[in-house]
């Protein structure tokens, strides 16, 4: 069992880590006013409904309704416990806790045979590192690699391994450490042979390189070939531990570079991120041999604002950089691509040109995406041919129309205009007829959904006045404890209409009985429903008076207790009515007089 933190050093941390430094580790954040606003990284989004209050210390989706404190970001986010949340914290925070390093470990609670996959990946990966570097079973393949260009620093920085031409060292390795030989193979780390029911390594005298999850976790191998053995690369099966649509190589060492320069590469394998790396492109992250899903899309927009993209320049490597430049501006991401010559990739280029010059002449003269898709157009068409001419002025045309920036518009009409010798005002008017035939086409395919576009939900129903009044009531509340007692003798014995309102002040309450001052983000931790934490995060972000009137007061008063006195006269008048039908005419004129009381004290 996790020992106890106490509460005192849970306060010390809170006032040692700032949320918006938390929480930016994980969501691109932007100031607007007094709060941060970002993508919400628990709900797909385009537009940013999620809002960081540095000031209350709380986060709080307007979309989802997600919201807490640093501590429940945590929590939800990466599935701690609270201990694990506080130590992640306290770490960042600099503070020191008095908790054996083992008692705790910040990692998600996860099934036995799950956390034995991590283990096996991590164990295997010290060991092929080991066997590489220190080893003479290792040496040729460590001289290949530095004959290849690799260096020594490159070798540690991404823990380059090499496992041995054995049939079943793995196996053996693994079992003698009482690792279950199906949740070996489960990992991917050996192959059942049909025939015979044997098992034997998946990876036999391959370069090993290692695939970590964005904690930092091994997850899966590479094993590039030594000679001409096919495949020339080796990758691991997909697990309950590594799913390619979802890593990025290299995203937990190239994080906090792509956050300093709010700028990633993106290349298409892990090889071309190593030797970018070496040329200093230390913000590089790639796919796993899969194209860009929409799962990596979404962990780089909430990362950073713009992504150079540096894929191979032959067809197959042109064909993803199209899709892939696609997918992340519609995401709105600002997107650029960096050319290379025919037939080269990054590694090739490195090595034959060096490093300086990748930097220079690639990465930093990467284009726009849509000069790009301006020489993509040009590809296998003969622009001296008056038909493939007009095709591709028509092609680009198409793509210009797309532009939401005008002055953008206008620079690709004038350079199409110069490049053809053609009349601007000609190209201008050619473009309107294409905008015009797109939104007709568009306005098509929208027609059926239209009404599904502003679904009505509990978040933008219009909401009953008393309703409104209980959560005012509580703002303030939250933010005075003096506010807190006096709604209490107000009340006399009454409860707020809304359940959920009930027991928030319930526990707010409390909280002050403890002793405790106004804290938003200390209140939520005292809290033991998650799902009231998420509606005090929500009721915290609203905007109210500073200072709250006697007047104003009297007014939510009397909208809590008129809903009651509502609900009575509707009980009354079933009372009413079933007098009437039983004949009993005295008790139906008496409750009809209590009905009348009622209404006028409304």
């Amino acid at each position: 069992m996790a020992e106890r933190i106490a509460e005192e050093k849970v306060n010390e941390i809170r006032q040692a880590v700032d949320i918006v430094d938390v929480i930016g580790d994980y969501v691109q954040l932007k100031k607007q006013g007094r709060n941060y606003f970002g993508l919400c990284p628990f709900h797909g989004e385009n537009t940013p409904s999620f809002s960081v209050s540095p000031d209350k210390q709380i986060f709080h989706c307007f979309g989802c309704g997600a919201g807490g404190n640093a501590f429940s970001f945590l929590m939800d986010l990466e599935g701690y416990s609270f201990q694990e949340a506080a130590m992640k914290l306290a770490e960042k925070g600099n503070i020191k806790l008095d908790i054996e390093a083992s008692s705790i470990s910040v990692r998600k609670s996860v099934p036995p045979d799950i956390e034995q996959m991590f283990e096996a990946h991590e164990l295997l990966r010290k060991f092929y590192h080991h066997l590489l570097v220190n080893t003479k079973d290792g040496q040729h393949a460590l001289e290949y690699l530095l004959g290849r260009g690799f260096t020594m620093e490159s070798i540690e920085k991404f823990q380059i391994g090499y496992s041995l031409n054995s049939w079943d060292f793995v196996l053996n390795f693994l079992t003698k450490r009482k690792f279950p030989i199906q949740v070996i193979e489960k990992a991917g780390l050996i192959i059942k042979r049909e025939k015979d029911g044997k098992y034997f390594d998946r990876f036999r005298d391959r370069i090993m390189f290692p695939i970590f999850d964005r904690g930092g976790q091994t997850i899966a191998f590479s094993g590039r070939s030594l000679g001409a053995d096919e495949p020339k690369y080796l990758n691991s099966p997909e697990t309950a531990i590594f799913n390619k649509s979802k890593i990025l190589y290299n995203f937990h060492l190239a994080r906090p570079q792509m956050k300093k320069l709010q700028q990633a590469v993106l290349f298409e394998g892990f090889a071309d991120v190593i030797a970018a790396d070496r040329a200093s492109v230390e913000n590089g992250v790639g796919t796993m041999g899969t194209s860009l899903t929409e799962d990596h899309v979404s962990v780089l927009k909430r990362n950073v604002q713009s992504i150079t993209i540096c894929y191979d320049s032959d067809h197959a490597g042109i064909e993803a950089a199209w899709r892939a430049g696609n997918m992340l501006s519609e995401a709105g991401v600002h997107v650029r691509v960096a050319l290379m010559p025919d037939g080269m990739d990054p590694d090739d280029y490195i090595g034959q040109f060096g490093k300086e010059k990748f930097r220079k002449e690639v990465i930093d003269a990467s284009v726009t995406l849509m000069a790009f898709k301006l020489q993509y157009y040009k590809r296998g068409k003969r622009l001296h041919d008056e038909g493939d001419r007009l095709r591709y002025i028509e092609e680009v045309l198409a793509e210009i129309s797309k532009l939401d920036n005008a002055v953008e518009r206008d620079h690709y009409l004038r350079q199409l205009a110069n490049e053809f010798t053609l009349s601007l005002e000609a190209l201008k008017e050619q473009l309107k007829q294409v905008s015009f035939a797109e939104k007709r086409k568009n306005n098509g395919k929208n027609n059926d959904v239209k009404i599904k576009l502003q679904p009505i939900t509990k978040a933008n129903q219009l909401k009953p006045a008393y309703y409104t009044a209980e959560r005012s009531l509580i703002a303030h509340m939250l933010r005075n404890s003096d506010i807190a007692f006096k709604v209490q003798d107000l009340l006399q014995g009454n409860t707020f209409n809304v359940d959920e309102h009930q027991a928030i002040i319930t526990y707010l309450l409390g909280y002050y009985e403890n002793g405790h001052s106004p804290d938003p983000s200390a209140f939520i931790d005292f809290i033991q429903d998650e799902k009231l934490k998420r509606v005090v995060a929500n009721i915290e972000m609203m905007l109210i008076n500073e200072e709250l009137s006697e007047q104003e007061l009297t007014d939510y008063m009397k909208q809590v207790f008129n809903y009651q006195k509502m609900l009575k006269i509707k009980e009354k008048m079933i009372e009413e009515k079933e007098a009437e039908r039983q004949g009993d005419f005295g008790k139906a004129a008496r409750i009809a007089m209590e009905i009348i009381q009622l209404r006028k004290s409304l």
